[in-house]
């Protein structure tokens, strides 16, 4: 079946300069899971998201903020204490300790206690006088211990526990056919009129052989085939005959090998912690578990912490995973790069493995992005090759100028870029290499191609060019450890970013260890291609997300616009640094505020602090002053006594007066951020691409 071109092989894709969709030669091995009934289960749960960044899957809201709410614990020992009064006050009554039944008896004519001699109408007015008397002491109690708020608290929570059905028995069934809206029955294909392929998915489910990336996909293909109806016979056709396995993705693989953390496939959310019940948290957020989506990603994350806090195993690996688990639903492409042994995954969670500096890698990495233009190859290399500090931040136009000088007239010469060996000699100004690529362009032609090369020559002896700096940081590229990687001749298998209109899942492994600067310019490039890639793309209904899980030294002034061009891109970045020392000085404010959501982990110092505290701002909140002064009331015996409460207990009576008023202060302090979370915990602000915010929340990542 052909859908969106995310499902299955396409015919008729449209040529592109970059390499083929890599594929797997076929899916692990794995169980299928969940089960039937915990599937059905899972889609009958209701789903609830009131705030950006809570976990929708089963949330419970919490009630209606009231200023003036009595605490459960005053309230429930409120109503025993009145409760227990009331059955007191009774016990005295009845047994005439107090004197009410005895005045009743005054009040009333004499005839009536006996009933005029009638046992029927004596034991009416006895009974009517007990009713009477226990109903004052209901009502009079009952205020005290305000067991009306009482009922409605606790009530109305019992009355709908036992009222509601429990949870996955599913919603009532119409009287002639299967229930209306019950996502195991998938309603919308009966609406549509395909009842046969809705018995047959809903039977999948039953039966087991159907998980919840199944689900997810098929529900995808289906949302496709609506906006072209012209796939409606392929993919009733596929469904009928494969059942759950229908519109797969092309390694073929239905689930991962493993999973790590809490995800629902329903709305695209991974959880990652729990919202402390903690006076600074929004009160909404207070106990309810936080989670990441597509639509928070898609403005950007930044994750400060120093090692240890947990960045890869509480952040990066479930973020990763959830993206993985997207891209198999065909709703997402996703590319991490990390250091070389990170665990970031299994290699049969991904798609494309690249691991540079290693001869076993079946992968290679496109050094110019699978472009075609020698003007974008030069300038996403240029960013790459300078590291965004203030000495070299200028000179990134005048490097793009110099790399174009030299990949356009190659390319002219030889149909393809130079590789490193060759693009190295060429910033150098070796005369063979010049003179060799003359020849070749006098060989071809492209005569107007060599008054570029002749510009380049003329810089190359003016001073302070800055070819020469080029040259030494190819250089880093130009090792033996690379060797076989980089080939622009097409002998091995070059991945190329422009690649990502296909769900795929990819991950780079970085030779950090033995090669920490090359892995650095290697980081660079990848955003800056990442960037460039899913900013043209044709198609954009695939979220893409880049996830780099050691960001440090790849922020350059171009990095940061390219961040905030992903939103309108329907692309994302995830970006972890130890500190934001790591990032250029003059780029450190311009990186928080390109981002929508800032995540800052337990032991960030006081000056990264610092920075979150400003970016995050300020709010109005309610202080009380407390001033105390000497007790000098009351006449001598008073006085007397608060002196000699004075000498025992070496303290003097004092009388306190307070003051409230509102202030605006940080929500976040430097120095809150940097000793008042604790380990395990961090600090995070969210914001969606459709502009709403969540102010910063203190998480429990364990939870």
């Amino acid at each position: 079946m052909d859908t969106d071109g995310t499902y299955g092989p396409r015919e008729a894709a449209p040529a592109t300069p970059a390499t083929p969709v890599p594929r797997p030669s076929g899916p692990p091995p794995m169980p299928l899971r969940p089960p039937g009934a915990a599937l059905e289960t899972w889609l009958r749960t209701p789903r609830l998201a009131p705030a950006p960044g809570i976990y929708a899957y089963g949330h419970q809201p919490r009630p209606p903020q009231d200023p003036d709410r009595v605490p459960d614990r005053k309230l429930l020992g409120g109503v025993v204490l009145t409760v227990l009064a009331a059955v007191f006050t009774w016990s005295l009554i009845y047994n005439g300790y107090l004197p009410v039944i005895a005045i009743i008896g005054w009040i009333v004519p004499a005839s009536w206690p006996s009933g005029g001699g009638n046992a029927f109408w004596a034991a009416v007015f006895n009974w009517g006088m007990y009713a009477a008397i226990a109903a004052a002491l209901i009502w009079i109690f009952g205020r005290l211990g305000r067991w009306r708020e009482a009922i409605r608290r606790y009530g109305a929570p019992l009355k709908k526990l036992v009222e509601d059905p429990p949870p996955g028995s599913g919603p009532i069934a119409a009287p002639d056919g299967p229930p209306l809206d019950d996502p195991v029955e998938w309603p919308e294909l009966r609406a549509a009129g395909q009842p046969a392929v809705a018995d047959r998915l809903a039977a999948e489910i039953r039966t087991g052989r159907m998980n919840d990336v199944d689900y997810a996909r098929i529900r995808r293909a289906w949302q496709s085939v609506q906006h072209q109806p012209a796939r409606l016979d392929a993919f009733t056709d596929a469904v009928l005959r494969q059942g759950a396995a229908a519109c797969g993705h092309p390694s073929g693989a239905r689930d991962l090998p493993l999973r790590s953390a809490v995800h629902d496939l329903l709305t695209s959310q991974v959880r990652i912690g729990l919202a402390l019940p903690d006076e600074r948290n929004a009160y909404q957020y207070q106990g309810a578990g936080l989670a990441l989506d597509p639509t928070l990603l898609g403005t950007g994350l930044l994750a400060v912490g120093p090692p240890g806090s947990g960045k890869t195993r509480r952040l990066v690996r479930p973020v990763v995973e959830s993206l993985c688990l997207q891209a198999l639903s065909g709703t997402a492409a996703v590319v991490v790069v990390g250091a070389a042994g990170t665990d970031l995954g299994p290699d049969a969670a991904f798609d494309v493995v690249i691991s540079l500096g290693d001869p076993k890698s079946a992968y290679d990495l496109d050094l110019y992005g699978g472009s075609a233009d020698p003007d974008e190859a030069a300038r996403t290399l240029a960013e790459a090759l300078l590291d965004g500090s203030p000495s070299h931040e200028y000179d990134t136009r005048r490097a793009a100028t110099v790399l174009g000088q030299l990949l356009g007239p190659y390319r002219a010469a030889h149909g393809r870029f130079p590789s490193v060996t060759e693009l190295r000699e060429l910033l150098d100004g070796a005369p063979t290499a010049y003179a060799a690529l003359r020849d070749a362009l006098d060989a071809a032609g492209a005569h107007g191609q060599a008054r570029e090369l002749d510009a380049r020559q003329r810089q190359a002896d003016r001073p302070g060019d800055i070819g020469a700096l080029l040259a030494d940081r190819v250089a880093l590229l130009d090792r033996p450890a690379f060797a076989g990687f980089f080939d622009v001749t097409g002998r091995s298998r070059p991945f190329s970013l422009h690649t990502l209109e296909h769900p795929l899942r990819v991950r780079i492994d970085l030779p950090e260890r033995g090669h920490a600067e090359a892995s650095r310019i290697l980081a660079r490039l990848v955003l800056a291609q990442f960037t460039a890639a899913v900013t043209t793309r044709a198609d954009r209904s695939l979220f893409a997300c880049l996830v780099l899980d050691d960001a440090s030294h790849t922020i350059t002034t171009e990095a940061v616009r390219g961040l905030q061009r992903l939103r309108s891109a329907n692309a994302g970045a995830v970006l972890t640094l130890r500190t934001l020392d790591d990032a250029p000085e003059t780029l450190r404010s311009a990186l928080l505020g390109a981002v929508g959501c800032r995540m800052a982990f337990s032991g960030v110092t006081t000056w990264d602090g610092k920075r979150f505290a400003e970016a995050w701002g300020t709010t109005w909140v309610e202080t009380r002053d407390v001033t105390r002064t000497p007790d000098q009331s009351g006449g001598l015996l008073r006085r007397l006594g608060r002196g000699v409460r004075r000498i025992f207990t070496g303290e003097a009576a004092t009388t306190e007066s307070v003051t409230v008023r509102k202030v605006e202060r940080e929500r976040w302090s430097a120095s809150d951020l940097a000793h008042a979370v604790p380990a395990g915990h961090a600090v995070l602000s969210l914001t969606a691409t459709t502009g709403e915010l969540a102010p910063p929340i203190l998480a429990d990542l364990r939870s």
